[in-house]
């Protein structure tokens, strides 16, 4: 996880969104270590100035998972890059697409950037 831009490592939920709020920018994410259950991640994105918070989790082996609203189907992804390409696309089950990572260098000055495509497929 580490050597992804936007994983800012052990911040809290309330920090993470103090950083999103000020990019200010629907579709602005980042990458957190979940507070409650350890070995899992959190995906947190700003939309309409609200953080909606998904966990990201290992399942089955080296397989990641991403939770999303209920009622959606379950998909599995070989890495997290992976997942982040699918949700950066309309109706994945999220409240917004996964549009501008706040890199954790980027923190300060809350600068979201565009994602850059991954062209390996899932």
């Amino acid at each position: 996880m580490e050597e992804l831009e936007m994983y800012h490592g052990a911040i809290t939920k309330a920090q993470a969104e103090k950083i999103l709020g000020a990019a200010g920018r629907d579709g602005s994410f980042l990458l957190r270590d979940s507070e409650t259950v350890p070995g899992t991640y959190c995906i947190c994105v700003l939309s309409d100035q609200h953080v909606f918070t998904y966990r990201v989790y290992q399942v089955e082996g080296n397989v990641w998972k991403m939770e999303t609203d209920p009622g959606v189907k379950a998909r599995l992804f070989r890495n997290v890059r992976n997942l982040l390409a699918v949700y950066e696309n309309p109706n994945q089950g999220i409240a917004i697409p996964l549009r501008f990572p706040v890199r954790h260098s980027q923190a300060q000055s809350c600068r979201p950037q565009p994602l850059p495509r991954n062209p390996t497929p899932q």
